[in-house]
C-alpha cells in the first residue's frame, strides 16, 4: 500500500472494543482518521459486571504513558486508581511482611477495575465524531485482497459488509482476525501454551464499618509454594481475590467440607476475612478458568492488517503487564503514524520489527513471575538478592536497574529488560569469583595458622 491521499482520512476498522481496541480508537480518532469499532459483545456500559472472570488490573508506567496521549492518565489516577506500594506477604501463621516494589523512589502500581476503565475508554472514543462503535457485531471474514469485511449483526442475524484501508485486530487471545488472516499466511509463526494452573475469583468484603479489611495500598499475596492467592483493592472497599493453583487441585475441592478444610490449612487469615459461608457460595458459583500464553510473529499482514494486545501476545497475568503491554502497542503505533504519516506498509512492518521480540520477552517474564510470587518471595536467597539490587540501584541508579523496576517503572524494551538482568547476574557471578580468589588465600592462611597453633600447644 502506497502513501494514501493525506486529504482523505484513513478508514480504519478496529475489531474489538476491549481495553486495547478502545484506546486504539481514541488515538486514531484524535488523528482525524475515520474509525469504526466492531465488538462481538454488547456495550459494556449497559451490562452488569460479570463476577469470576476479571483479574483486576495493575496499571503501571507503560499503560499510563499511553493513556497520557489521549488525556486520560490523570482522570484514572485521581478518581479510580488505588496505589499499591508493594507486595504484602501473608505467612501461614498470619504474619504479614511488606516487600516494596521500589524501595528507592517509592513508585507504585495502581489497582484499577477493568469494567470502569473499559467504559471510560469507550466513552472517550465516542466523543470523536469520526469514531463509531458497533456493538453486537460478530466478525466473520476479511478478503485481504480488497480489505472487504463481513460482520453479522447478532440482534438481527443480518450480514453487514464494509471496507477499510487498515484492519486492526484487538479481539483477544482467541482472535478471529489472527485466525482468519495471519494463520493463513506462509511463514507466520504461532505458539499457544496452556499452563497446568488455573484461577478462580473470590471476594473479601468491607468491614462492618465500611472500611478495607486489610491495608489497602498493597497487593496482598499468600504464597504457598505450588499455588497462591492474591488480592487487589477496589474503590468500594472490597478486595478482588484470585486463587491460582493446579487445575487438578481445583478438582479435588469438590465439596464445602474439603474447601473449608483447605482454607483452614493454607489461608486461615483469609478465611476469616472472606467468611466461610461467602467463600463456599462464591467458590461454587463459578468454575476455575484456564491460563494461556500466546506468541506469534509477525504481527502484521502487508500494510492492510495488524494485531495488537492479547491477539498478538496473550500472557499469564503474573507480571501485571498484559494491559500495559497492550496499551504500549497502541502508543508505539501512534508514534509510527507520527513518523511515517499514512504509509501503512512501513508502519506495520516497523511495528512487527519493534514489538515481536519484546512481546515474547514479556510472555516469558510473566511465566517466571508466577514462580517468584508463589514460592521465591518466601526464600531468603530471593530477599537477599532484592536487597542487594536495591543497594546497587541506590548508588548506581543509571547503571543498575532491578528487573522489576525496568519492567514496571520504565519504558525499557521488554527484551532489553531480560538482557539487563542477564548482565547483572553475570556481573554478580564474576564479582563473587573475584572475592573468592581474593579471600581464599586469607582463609587458607588463617586455617593453617590455627592448625599450627593447635599442634604447637600439643608439643
Amino acid at each position: 500500500m502506497m502513501d494514501l491521499d493525506p486529504s482523505v482520512p484513513l478508514k480504519i476498522a478496529v475489531i474489538g472494543a476491549g481495553l486495547v481496541g478502545s484506546l486504539n480508537a481514541c488515538m486514531l480518532g484524535k488523528r482525524g482518521f475515520k474509525v469504526d469499532v466492531y465488538e462481538y459483545r454488547q456495550d459494556i456500559r449497559k451490562s452488569n459486571l460479570v463476577k469470576g472472570r476479571t483479574i483486576n488490573l495493575a496499571l503501571s508506567h507503560r499503560g499510563l504513558k499511553a493513556l497520557e496521549i489521549v488525556g486520560l492518565d490523570n482522570s484514572v489516577l485521581c478518581k479510580h486508581a488505588i496505589p499499591m506500594r508493594g507486595r504484602m506477604i501473608h505467612a501461614l501463621d498470619g504474619c504479614q511482611k511488606p516487600i516494596l516494589y521500589d524501595a528507592l523512589e517509592k513508585q507504585s502500581i495502581y489497582s484499577v477495575e477493568r469494567k470502569y476503565l473499559n467504559e471510560l475508554l469507550i466513552s472517550a472514543g465516542d466523543k470523536y465524531e469520526n469514531v463509531t462503535f458497533n456493538f453486537e457485531h460478530k466478525f466473520m471474514r476479511l478478503d485481504s485482497t480488497t480489505n472487504t469485511l463481513d460482520f453479522q449483526n447478532k440482534r438481527t442475524g443480518e450480514i453487514f459488509r464494509t471496507t477499510a484501508d487498515l484492519v486492526i485486530g484487538a479481539d483477544g487471545a482467541f482472535s478471529a482476525v489472527r485466525r482468519e488472516i495471519m494463520m493463513k499466511q506462509p511463514m507466520f509463526q504461532f505458539s499457544q501454551t496452556y499452563i497446568e494452573h488455573g484461577y478462580l475469583e473470590l471476594c473479601i468484603p468491607p468491614t462492618n464499618d465500611n472500611k478495607f479489611a486489610m491495608l489497602p495500598n498493597y497487593l496482598h499475596i499468600w504464597p504457598r509454594s505450588t499455588f497462591m492467592m492474591i488480592a487487589l483493592p477496589n474503590q468500594d472497599k472490597t478486595w478482588t481475590v484470585s486463587l491460582f493453583m493446579p487445575l487438578s487441585k481445583f478438582g479435588e475441592l469438590d465439596s464445602p467440607e474439603r474447601l473449608s478444610e483447605f482454607f483452614e490449612e493454607y489461608f486461615p487469615d483469609a478465611l476469616d476475612l472472606i467468611g466461610k459461608d461467602k467463600l463456599i457460595k462464591d467458590y461454587f458459583a463459578t468454575s476455575s478458568s484456564h491460563l494461556v500464553s500466546i506468541k506469534c510473529q509477525p504481527f502484521h499482514y502487508k500494510g492492510k492488517c495488524v494485531i495488537v494486545g492479547d491477539a498478538a501476545h496473550a500472557m499469564v497475568p503474573f507480571y501485571g503487564q498484559g494491559m500495559n503491554a497492550g496499551f504500549e502497542d497502541c502508543l508505539i503505533l501512534d508514534q509510527l503514524f507520527d513518523q511515517y504519516s499514512t504509509n501503512t506498509d512501513t508502519i506495520l512492518e516497523e511495528f512487527s520489527k519493534r514489538r515481536c521480540d519484546d512481546a515474547a520477552a514479556i510472555c516469558d517474564l510473566a511465566m517466571y513471575n508466577y514462580i517468584e510470587m508463589r514460592d521465591l518471595v518466601n526464600k531468603r536467597s530471593f530477599l537477599m538478592r532484592k536487597k542487594l539490587d536495591n543497594i546497587l540501584f541506590k548508588f548506581f541508579p543509571s547503571l543498575w536497574i532491578p528487573l522489576y523496576n525496568s519492567v514496571t517503572f520504565s519504558s525499557m524494551r521488554y527484551s532489553h529488560c531480560i538482557n539487563n538482568k542477564k548482565w547483572q547476574d553475570k556481573a554478580l557471578e564474576r564479582a563473587a569469583q573475584v572475592l573468592l580468589v581474593l579471600f581464599l588465600p586469607i582463609v587458607i592462611g588463617l586455617f593453617l595458622m590455627l592448625l599450627y597453633s593447635f599442634y604447637s600447644v600439643d608439643d
